[in-house]
């Protein structure tokens, strides 16, 4: 006898469904806010860099990313903005038909999402603006 029956699968893949596309609403409200937020006018190069990733060089990315007072942005920002380089990497990766993760071994140099993510996070973080928590 079967372990699920063809409705429980049916059902499974309907929910499973159902969850990306609200991940992918919340991440697309993520962004939008922050596009629409106190760091707009800093972050939308950043950002229009991610939707052209293909005709970035990584120095290029991370040279932006290093020019941004990251001391001044709140923490719920940086992780949408991290969130959205990792993303953009990713598809990037996979368009090349590449593993979308790669991280290099141990000894090795970082590779650019490395490199970001320390330039992201080595200053304290401000406090989220009132409405945006980290803990979404």
């Amino acid at each position: 006898m079967p372990r699920n029956s063809k409705r429980e699968r049916e059902r499974e893949l309907a929910d499973n469904q159902r969850l990306l596309r609200a991940w992918k609403a919340f991440h697309r409200e993520e962004r939008e806010a922050v596009l629409s937020g106190p760091y707009a006018t800093t972050l939308a190069e950043l950002f229009r860099m991610f939707s052209a990733i293909e005709h970035v060089k990584p120095a290029q990315l991370v040279g932006l990313i290093d020019a941004i007072d990251w001391g001044a942005i709140d923490y719920q920002t940086r992780l949408v903005v991290l969130h959205e380089v990792n993303s953009a990497i990713v598809k990037f990766r996979e368009s090349q038909n590449l593993d979308p993760i790669d991280d290099p071994l141990p000894g090795a140099p970082p590779n650019a999402f490395q490199v970001i993510r320390k330039v992201v996070n080595q200053f304290p973080a401000k406090e989220s603006p009132p409405g945006r928590t980290g803990d979404q």
